[in-house]
């Protein structure tokens, strides 16, 4: 059951720079699903349709069914398939049930089109990630 009214996105990191008026465009393209643990929520080489972020619990990321990591509250999956529109390159599932914002694909666009932080903010939290990624390759 859905509890939109009940989450501040100003509190996310990634909407956090966000004006009022910025949120509710946010908050009016995200919905926030409930999914019970176990659940698949993208699998690995198929065409990823939607952005996810994690508001609450736990999911497992593999690839070539070896985990890889685990993503928590903060963190979110699925960004790349949509700005690439290449194949998931990695399964997640949900280890316990999890409160989820989500974004298909035109809302996504539309999105990073009409508030630029949200840009940034991707490209940085993108950056990082190669560079844990670099670093990890290099050890």
């Amino acid at each position: 059951m859905p509890r939109k009214h009940e989450l501040d996105l100003s509190k996310i990191w990634m909407f956090s720079a966000c004006s009022a008026s910025q949120l509710r465009t946010v908050r009016r393209a995200v919905e926030e699903v409930i999914v019970p643990a176990g659940r698949v929520l993208c699998e690995e080489g198929t065409i990823g349709r939607e952005f996810f972020f994690v508001v609450d619990g736990t999911a497992s990321v593999r690839r070539n069914g070896r985990r890889v990591t685990t993503l928590g509250p903060g963190k979110w999956f699925g960004e790349l398939s949509l700005l690439d529109r290449q194949p998931r390159s990695a399964t997640v599932v949900s280890e316990t049930p999890m409160t989820l914002l989500v974004l298909e694909q035109r809302r996504f666009n539309g999105l990073l089109d009409e508030l630029p932080t949200l840009s940034r903010k991707l490209l940085v939290a993108m950056s990082e990630r190669l560079r844990d990624a670099d670093t990890r390759a290099l050890n």
